[in-house]
């Protein structure tokens, strides 16, 4: 039978902050925080990927030499378990992304995603995905969304952002430089029921270069986002849409630099947390 990697530690309320954001950039399902009686937080992480999780290890003992780290093997069985104790629906604008076994608890009023929780891949619970929804809602909201459009999902993962398109009708691409993440994603377009959804591994460039698209989406991280905006903006039609996430606050004015610097307009910048997304609409570069 397989293992997890169970990782336990222990922070200040004071380094709660800097920790949230150190795990959001490298644990993308999520971890479970307890609060302690003596206002500090015992962190949980489960990790499927043993390398990475002794990696982990080590980064948070040298940032935080006096958390208390430890490490064990537990059998994989037991997270699946304590996942459903914890797990509860994520309402995100005009979402809720839930697991199968709490369909009977949905909101009648909202559009829902179904995500069998993977140790691997987000469940929807990090800012930056609740931002990327947040700004669909808005976009579907203003009427700017509709079923004759398409788009393209650059580092899709879960594929919850394709998902939540596929629902306001548009049809589109979904690409994730980790094979195993379109495996799931897959799983989940089928959960779904949508369809319109293409899934592939590769990047930005990896598909033909004359595609365009209506709306772009892009959850990653900011590093990555700078690298890849000529690939990102060859991707906009004319009057296009863009939604940049996974950049903390800080990073904000220099992603967007990037990209203005490239013939884009000034973003909005919308913030959650310590996180922060872009949004571009009706997108007009220099060269048209």
């Amino acid at each position: 039978m397989s293992k997890l990697l169970k990782i336990q530690f222990t922070l200040s309320e004071m380094d709660s902050d800097e920790c949230q954001i150190y795990l959001g950039t490298r644990v993308a399902h999520g971890w479970e925080e307890k609060p302690l009686d003596d206002d500090s937080i015992f962190y949980t992480i489960h990790l499927e990927d043993h390398p990475l999780g002794m990696e982990i290890v080590e980064e948070i003992k040298k940032r935080w030499p006096d958390c208390s780290c430890t490490h064990e093997e537990i059998e994989a069985e037991n997270w699946g378990l304590a996942w459903k104790d914890y797990f509860e629906p994520i309402t995100c604008g005009n979402f809720e992304i839930l697991p199968p076994w709490l369909l009977e608890q949905k909101t009648e009023d909202k559009t829902h995603i179904i995500i069998e929780p993977k140790m691997a891949f987000g469940t929807g619970s990090h800012p930056t995905t609740a931002l990327c929804l947040e700004l669909i809602s808005k976009l579907a909201d203003e009427g700017k969304l509709n079923s004759g459009m398409n788009f393209f999902d650059l580092g899709t993962g879960s594929a919850i952002l394709s998902i939540a398109l596929a629902k306001l009708g548009l049809k589109g691409v979904g690409v994730d430089i980790d094979p195993q993440s379109i495996v799931c994603a897959m799983e989940n377009v089928e959960n779904n029921s949508v369809e319109g959804i293409t899934l592939s591994v590769g990047s930005a460039d990896s598909i033909a270069p004359d595609l365009k698209y209506d709306m772009v989406v892009a959850n990653i991280l900011s590093g990555p986002l700078i690298e890849l905006c000529p690939d990102v903006t060859a991707r906009l039609k004319k009057d296009s849409m863009l939604i940049l996430s996974g950049i903390l606050v800080e990073q904000a004015e220099k992603v967007a630099g990037t990209y203005i610097e490239a013939g884009l307009p000034a973003p909005e910048i919308f913030t959650m947390g310590e996180w922060a997304g872009l949004l571009w609409e009706n997108v007009t570069t220099e060269d048209e």
